[in-house]
């Protein structure tokens, strides 16, 4: 029989009777909780006064800069009473660029870049109030930063999932 992983929780109790708080300790054990599988919620369409799902993408070569820029954008959306449904980042691509010598066959590694992709998720922006924002946003966007915006899809959706070939190939196999 396997060892199963037992999960504490420890809760401190004051004593508010003496100057000094006694502390006790008491251990409760709390059943660890399933993963819920990640579903996929509505996407709004919107209608013809308002968008409905919005991405405001940001990419950078950056993790510094795409970050802040992107919690800017979050603070900005808030403050202006736009409606953030989510804010994530989508997970580090890497690219690795090499260079052939002139007079050889060999490809030799000249760096590796590393993209960094964050985006919030906005809902029920009106239609005469979108422009302002993305002047707003693209006033305030630093160097290095690309910007994109664009309609929430299913495929958007999708892209934030980490694919597992290896649990996919057994699925596969038992069925």
């Amino acid at each position: 029989m396997a060892a199963v992983p037992k999960i504490f929780k420890i809760i401190i109790l004051f004593s508010t009777e003496q100057q000094q708080p006694e502390k006790t300790a008491c251990v409760l054990q709390v059943p660890k909780k399933k993963k819920e599988k990640v579903q996929m919620k509505e996407i709004d369409a919107g209608t013809e006064y308002q968008y409905g799902d919005i991405n405001i993408q940001m990419t950078s070569y950056d993790l510094c800069l795409v970050e802040h820029f992107a919690q800017y954008v979050h603070r900005l959306c808030n403050r202006l009473s736009i409606r953030v449904t989510e804010s994530y980042a989508m997970p580090t691509k890497t690219n690795e660029v090499l260079f052939m010598e002139e007079r050889g066959s060999k490809m030799q590694l000249d760096a590796v870049l590393t993209t960094h992709q964050r985006v919030v998720q906005i809902r029920g922006l009106s239609s005469t109030f979108a422009p302002v924002l993305l002047e707003i946003i693209q006033s305030n966007q630093p160097e290095g930063v690309h910007l994109l915006m664009k309609q929430h899809t299913e495929a958007d959706f999708k892209s934030r999932l980490k694919s597992r070939p290896e649990l996919e190939e057994l699925l596969a196999e038992m069925s």
